[in-house]
Order: structure tokens, then sequence, then C-alpha cells
């Protein structure tokens, strides 16, 4: 059974509509919304159901939401007029779903494997696309420094592509306390005068930490780091996009890692 809404005047959607714009409510209510098929797919599969389905009229016809709603049978469902649900979604032209999630409790345990820090990355898509790379690279940590995007902000999310469900993700954090208390190298990255990328061998646990798209690493947080890295590239570019960099540094961590395994491997050590 689906609870229809056709008014903006409904408490329930006022809530849901505060939900989806305010990244401090998300953090308060440790809850979000997920745009699409692809992203509510994701979150079963690897989560659970979510606790309450959106539809709108023109979309509970589409083909992909009603198997979605065949799946999630049982969980709350609210039926929304097309216009009132444009304004719960983040995208221009909506495929006409949305999930309600819990937001999964921030772990506290100390971290000994390779990581990510964020260090006033402001971008959305770039916050989504370096947390997606760092799933793909094969790393389990992320953490986000004041100033950064809302990592569960709608946005952000579509970026991810459902990284989200894959990663530990930690907001709100002092960079340099924790680069104090960690036991691998922290790893500040710079658009020049670092270490070459080429040059360090990467295959002990790092935590590469990422800056703010105009200002780049902050200086008590490059202070923090033991060493810095620069990427070479060509004469007269002046640096590379953030998400970018990232994924070059992670994967070359990646490579090595591999190189290193592979000569395990066949020396039998």
């Amino acid at each position: 059974m689906m609870k229809a809404i056709a008014s903006r005047d409904n408490p329930t959607f006022k809530a849901l509509r505060l939900l989806a714009n305010d990244g401090r409510e998300q953090r308060r209510l440790r809850r979000t919304l997920l745009d699409g098929p692809h992203l509510i797919t994701a979150y079963c599969d690897k989560v659970g159901l979510p606790q309450r389905i959106l539809v709108s009229e023109s979309g509970q016809s589409h083909p992909e939401i009603r198997s979605l709603l065949s799946r999630c049978d049982g969980i709350i469902t609210l039926l929304l007029r097309d216009a009132l649900f444009g304004e719960l979604a983040g995208t221009g032209t909506p495929v006409g779903i949305l999930a309600e999630i819990d937001i999964a409790a921030e772990l506290t345990n100390s971290i000994d494997a390779s990581c990510v820090l964020l260090d006033g990355v402001q971008d959305a898509g770039n916050v989504g696309t370096i947390l997606r790379t760092a799933s793909a690279a094969g790393l389990r940590d992320v953490l986000l420094g004041p100033g950064c995007a809302g990592v569960w902000t709608p946005k952000v999310l579509r970026a991810g592509q459902g990284a989200h469900f894959d990663l530990c993700i930690r907001e709100q954090v002092d960079l340099p306390e924790f680069l104090a208390s960690y036991k691998g190298s922290g790893i500040a990255t710079v658009a020049r005068d670092g270490i070459s990328l080429y040059e360090l061998d990467l295959t002990a646990p790092l935590a590469w930490i990422f800056g703010n798209e105009g200002a780049g690493v902050s200086e008590k947080s490059a202070l923090a780091a033991r060493r810095q890295v620069t990427i070479p590239i060509a004469p007269g570019c002046e640096s590379l996009n953030v998400a970018a960099a990232a994924a070059i540094c992670l994967f070359e961590e990646r490579r090595q890692k591999l190189a290193t395994m592979g000569h395990a491997f066949t020396t039998g050590a």
C-alpha cells in the first residue's frame, strides 16, 4: 500500500525536503535520501533494505522502479505528485524513486592500513569521485576534515555511485590530530616542490592528504604529514583537478603493492 502526498504543507513532505537539502539535518538525524534505482540497488545489495521509499506518480510505472518496489515489499512507501517529488530529487529529470536510509554510525577504531584524508575539499563532485576512486583502489577508510562538502548529500552520493557503502567514512575529523597517532606515513599532495610521486616507495601504509580545490592542503595538515608529493605534469600546466590527482596517486600505490605481491609470489617469499 502507498500513502499519497499531494500538498507542500504536509508535515512529512516538509521534513523530507529539509532532509534532502540540509547537510546539518542529515548529520543530526543520521539519515539521508538516495536518488535513483542504481544507488538504491547498491544499498540493498551491500547494506539492506531502506527505511522508506518515495515514488513519483509518473515513476511508479517504470519497470526498474516496479522491480525495486517488489524487492522492498513491506517497506513504507509514499507516492508523491511529480512536482513535489522534483523538489526532493537532486536532478532536473528524476527517474522517480528515492529511498530514505539510515547513515551508518562512524567507527572510532584505529586505522592501520592506507586511507584518504580530505582537507577542505568543497566540490561535491570531487568528494564523490574521490570516494569512488578510493573504493576502486582497495582502500577502506576515508576521513573528511572541516570545510568539506557533506559526504551524505545527494550530489556527493550520486558522484560516489555506491562507493559510500564499501567504505568507512568519518566527517569533521581533526586531520593533524589523526596524523599524530597514525602508525603509517602521512603524505600531503602538493602542486609543486614535493618529491615526485614516481620516486617514492608507496608499499607501506599511507594516509593520503588531498586538499582544497584552490588553496590545496592546509599548512597544519602539510606540517603534520611526513612527506609531500607532487605529480609530474607537463610544463606550462598549473595543476590537476583534485579528484584526478587522487586517482593517479591511489592507483600508483596500488600498482606498486600489486607488483610487490607478484614479486613475493615468484620468489616464494
